[in-house]
């Protein structure tokens, strides 16, 4: 197997491609963003920039170029003995007729020439499964896991790296997100029709959003109303009693000016109890959410504006009501974003972005109560500038401000202290400076070095470095390096007020230290050719080892989960590999395996992280047929075992280790002129945990405990949906 790989490797050495760039524009001159650019049949791609520029390499597979957006016509380029920068111009889709579809576009598309390990998951990839929320964006990508942290609130936790999602940098628009309060249910705040693509990055990032990143960095992106459709909407339902609507729409008021209006509205009809354990397999979510956003462009301004209100509630507990979950949330975010380009030539900027957001939350677990309260500013002032043809700056300041305003009455300690109902109420400031220095040789060697210095008004300052190389020896080669540090400021009782689901004691000690972490990860991605297609093998190490760490142990005592500051070492390694191709027209295969080690010091002793899986295999199938009629999507993930916490040694309720398993999902789409029908189902198998809830029959003994979550807690789901819109 080895000589067959080294054949195709070797003769590929000998090629050298010319990169081809250019931009994209609608036939009034404007730049046209998010432009999906790819080689018919391969999957070499890329995304046009922001200002409509775009940079794709040279193939000797292909020579015609496919240029995809929603909003234009399609066109496709032949591009031969190309030396001058390619100008396209798109028109807008005016009326509807029957297209020919000449390529499937690639649903996750990587960016070859980033520095960082970037993918993007667009909205073709969202399409795959049912996708009703950010939270079950990851069902096809192998780098992020999602599961649930409880089997009582509903509430999803995402891991990358092996390590939990309060790691994980979450931004929306390129803005710090879902932190604090809103980390525990968050996920479920982003409806799945809203959002137009999401970037995924591994490693600390880049120093221009913040100092938070320790293991990545995943960006949604919103529909933009210039270039969204012109009016779309989105209907779904579930056999578990899920209905859900979504509607979108962009107008362009002037060529200057457009704005856009997304609505959703959702709600859980039945209380289902498939294992007739007496308590709820899932809450019943309703949610109403809101966005209003404008956009405005001149030829060297830009300016963006947005708010956004949700309410959402979400009931659980046992059937009867005897014990009730009942968690109330209010949330309301704005930001604006102004740009001003000084020198074109030099890409000479300078971008203001203001953001900021009211998160209330109103929560009853059976008896305990808990109220929390979270506002946020925040500010970062960015100037770039091209140094020279090979070299960039950007430098700039930020502010982020945090009010936290927390009281629970139940079983919650602050330091062992017996005062049954504790208030916590906690301000953090932090302005910051931060400068990123860019080299780029022709892109076969780019440096991307960064340095931000902050000042937390309780941990003090602290400096975040973080360097990321990258080095192309050959075209079919891709090798990234990334070494860097991040750090979190603890909110332990604001991110883990899901414990209250259980009766465990939450014990918190005081004088919790800012956790602080170093990431240093290589990666390497092939891209061979292979039966006049593309095979695309990717291979990464990604190891994080923490200085300070807030450590949240669930063994030493089965009726606690105590929060304290780590005494030893603690660490997680993360190998992943993974395969895609389009194995024949229309039908395109990713395999994935990664292999996770965290360990980290617990009561005294180094250990295996509990609830966390040792590896998992991911298997993706999808075929769409000629013209686009119908879609076919299947999805493998084989998730491994590990360790469970310490049970009681004297009456052990539940095993010290969870088994492997095996979740199926499966999707068909029919497309017509205009909208399309799709049905599926999730967890084909019907696989479920075995008593997911300890002691389910006593909700209020000692014993009780609904957070010893590994696998689903709920069977098999079947959905269909509608999918609706009028293209630009």
């Amino acid at each position: 197997m080895q000589r067959i790989i080294f054949i195709p490797l070797l003769f590929l050495s000998f090629l050298v491609y010319a990169d081809i760039t250019g931009k994209v524009t609608d036939t009034k001159g404007d730049p046209i963003p998010g432009v999906n650019i790819f080689w018919l049949n391969t999957q070499s791609g890329t995304v046009s920039d922001v200002d409509g520029t775009f940079k794709i390499p040279g193939s000797n597979h292909s020579k015609q170029l496919v240029f995809s957006n929603v909003a234009f016509q399609g066109d496709t380029i032949h591009v031969e003995n190309l030396t001058e920068p390619l100008y396209v111009k798109l028109n807008e889709v005016i009326e509807l007729r029957e297209v020919s579809v000449v390529q499937k576009s690639p649903g996750v598309v990587k960016h070859r020439f980033a520095v960082l390990q970037t993918e993007k998951i667009t909205v073709d990839e969202l399409c795959k499964a049912a996708c009703c929320n950010l939270s079950e964006s990851f069902e096809t990508n192998p780098s992020v896991d999602v599961s649930y942290s409880d089997a009582a609130t509903g509430a999803k936790q995402i891991k990358m790296l092996g390590l939990p999602g309060t790691y994980v940098q979450m931004l929306t628009e390129n803005i710090p997100n879902l932190r604090g309060i809103s980390s525990v249910y968050g996920l479920g705040f982003i409806p799945g029709p809203w959002m137009e693509g999401i970037q995924v990055s591994k490693g600390t990032g880049s120093v221009i959003n913040g100092y938070e990143a320790v293991t990545g960095q995943i960006n949604v992106e919103y529909k933009k109303p210039q270039t969204s459709e012109i009016v779309a909407a989105n209907l779904f339902a579930s056999d578990a009693g899920r209905v859900e609507a979504n509607v979108n729409t962009g107008i362009k008021l002037t060529p200057e000016l457009a704005t856009g209006v997304l609505l959703h509205a959702s709600d859980e009809l039945m209380s289902l109890d498939d294992n007739v354990d007496g308590y709820m397999d899932m809450p019943m979510i309703k949610q109403l959410n809101f966005i209003n956003r404008w956009y405005y462009r001149s030829p060297k301004f830009v300016s963006q504006a947005f708010v956004r209100a949700l309410s959402e509630n979400r009931m659980g507990g046992t059937v009867d009501g005897n014990y009730r979950i009942d968690i109330d949330t209010k949330r309301y975010e704005f930001f604006v974003k102004n740009g001003y380009v000084f020198n074109p030539a030099k890409e000479m900027s300078v971008g203001l972005i203001l953001s900021g957001s009211i998160h209330d939350q109103q929560a009853h677990y059976g008896l305990k109560h808990y109220e929390g309260r979270q506002d946020n500013f925040y500010a970062n002032l960015i100037f770039q500038t091209n140094l020279d043809e090979h070299q960039k700056l950007s430098a700039g300041l930020s502010f982020n401000h945090d009010l936290f305003d927390e009281s629970v009455e139940g079983n919650v300690n602050i330091n062992y202290s017996d005062n049954p109902t504790i208030t916590l109420f906690n301000k953090e400031y932090v302005p910051g400076a931060f400068a990123e220095y860019t080299l780029n040789l022709h892109d076969k060697f780019i440096v991307l070095a960064g340095l931000r210095t902050d000042y937390h008004n309780i941990y003090g300052a602290f400096v975040t470095p973080r360097l990321h190389l990258k080095y192309v020896p050959a075209e079919f080669l891709h090798i990234r390096t990334t070494m860097g540090k991040g750090y979190r400021s603890p909110n332990m009782l604001a991110e883990n007020n899901f414990y209250l689901a259980s009766n465990r004691a939450l014990v918190l000690d005081n004088n919790l230290k800012m956790e602080e972490a170093w990431n240093y990860g290589v990666s390497l991605q092939g891209y061979i050719p292979l039966f006049n297609r593309e095979l695309t093998l990717s291979g990464e190490w990604y190891y994080t080892n923490f200085r300070q760490q807030v450590v949240t142990d669930v063994d030493s005592d089965v009726h606690q989960v105590h929060f304290y500051n780590l005494n030893g070492k603690s660490f997680a390694h993360s190998v992943q590999f993974e395969a895609n191709m389009e194995v024949v027209k229309g039908f395109t295969m990713t395999l994935a395996h990664r292999f996770n080690d965290v360990q980290s010091t617990i009561g005294g002793v180094l250990r295996e992280k509990p609830l966390t899986n040792r590896y998992k295999s991911l298997a993706t199938a999808s075929y769409q047929t000629p013209l686009k009629k119908w879609q076919f999507d299947f999805t493998a993930q084989f998730n491994g075992g590990g360790r469970m916490p310490d049970p009681d040694p004297v009456n052990p309720l539940w095993n010290t280790e969870f088994p492997a398993y095996t979740i199926l999902n499966a999707q068909i789409t029919k497309y017509f002129r205009t909208w399309s029908v799709y049905a599926g189902s999730e967890n084909l198998t019907g696989f479920v945990q075995d008593n997911p809830i300890i002691d389910v029959t006593n909700p209020f003994s000692n014993d009780f405990d609904a957070t010893n979550v590994w696998g689903p807690t709920h069977g098999r789901k079947l959905y269909v949906g509608l999918r609706w819109a009028i293209d630009r």
